[in-house]
């Protein structure tokens, strides 16, 4: 089977005595590239494969001298965390750690936003018991990584949908972003992960749900036939699919399966779609994934390929970056005149 990138030998975070597994990189164009953000995580519940395994995580810097290797540093100091969190969590709240960040920078202020999940899964006491957990889109803004303040949630879960794993579209001919988050719907005895429109016209404020842009229950392909999640989208420099769209990778996962009495998660591997981002619409994804890790699933458990961040190196030419088994960072190579024969016909 043909490969249409290139994997990088070794981890790109090294993780040491304080951390065993690292995962979600997100990199600042501000400094090209050299600082960043990453998941870490500070303590893992259960089994990966098994529905209800938690993994309690923080936010850490991370710095490099190169586009292939990072260095943990601390944890990422948010101005106002504490106080928007205790809101959030209430009287009924567990708080597992803020997960999934994504830098982007505001052209007009030079401001760093960054967003993120917060999980907050409830505990009914009278029962001793966990509930539902309530997953909402969180927001920071500053100058720097060091000077960052919390806002409110830029997306609140309201019980029918929740925000996570943000991709930022670019501004659409009204004025504003259809962006693109994973979110949750429940058929019958599934639940899936699909991916969701977030309209967008403050990007520090209040947005709100659009439409459901890819249900993996409405489309036949298995390999994302259980939960789907956008990725990063490239830009007209890279690779250009026509006027008002980008192509971009998506995260997929195939159907959930029911083995003794237990939810057991699929294969995670990437795959490309195309998005209309004047209008909010998926116009295609791949029939079939085209990155799955050399090393994914080799350690016994389920196995995982999660992209999050891509940065251009040249010209048709940049890397991407994903988390292999929720454990580790890889990089891959990717070079535009190869994905192209990917692509549909236009």
């Amino acid at each position: 089977m043909k490969r249409f990138y290139g994997e990088h030998k070794g981890k790109v975070i090294e993780t040491d005595s304080q951390f065993k597994h690292v995962m979600a990189i997100t990199l600042n164009p501000r400094t090209n590239y050299k600082d960043g953000v990453a998941r870490c995580i500070t303590s893992r519940s259960g089994d990966l494969a098994l529905k209800g395994n938690i993994d309690r995580s923080e936010l850490h810097k991370i710095t490099g001298s190169s586009l292939e290797h990072y260095k943990i540093g601390e944890r990422l100091n948010i101005k106002n965390e504490k106080e928007i969190i205790d809101k959030l969590v209430g009287n009924d709240g567990d708080f597992i750690g803020l997960e999934d960040p994504d830098i982007w920078i505001e052209e007009k202020t030079n401001l760093i936003h960054l967003y993120f999940t917060i999980p907050i899964r409830t505990v009914d006491k009278d029962l001793n018991r966990i509930g539902k957990t309530r997953v909402h889109l969180g927001h920071t803004v500053g100058p720097d990584l060091d000077s960052l303040e919390m806002t409110k949630p830029v997306l609140m879960d309201n019980g029918k949908f929740r925000a996570k794993e943000v991709s930022i579209a670019p501004i659409n001919k009204r004025g504003f972003r259809f962006n693109l988050i994973e979110s949750k719907d429940r058929r019958v005895e599934t639940s899936y992960s699909i991916v969701q429109v977030a309209i967008a016209k403050d990007m520090g404020g209040s947005w709100e749900y659009g439409d459901i842009a890819f249900h993996p229950a409405e489309n036949n392909l298995p390999w994302i036939g259980g939960h789907a999640s956008p990725g990063p989208l490239f830009s007209k420099n890279f690779i250009d699919v026509g006027a008002g769209k980008l192509l971009g990778v998506i995260n997929g996962c195939k159907a959930d399966k029911i083995v003794g009495g237990e939810t057991t998660y699929g294969t995670f591997s990437i795959g490309l779609f195309i998005y209309d981002y004047e209008n909010g619409k998926i116009n295609w994804v791949s029939p079939e994934p085209f990155i799955e890790d050399s090393e994914a699933g080799k350690g016994g458990g389920r196995a995982i390929t999660f992209a999050s961040q891509f940065v251009e190196t040249g010209q048709g030419e940049g890397i991407l970056y994903t988390h292999v088994d929720d454990s580790f960072v890889r990089a891959y190579t990717l070079k535009a005149q190869d994905i192209k024969s990917l692509l549909p016909s236009p």
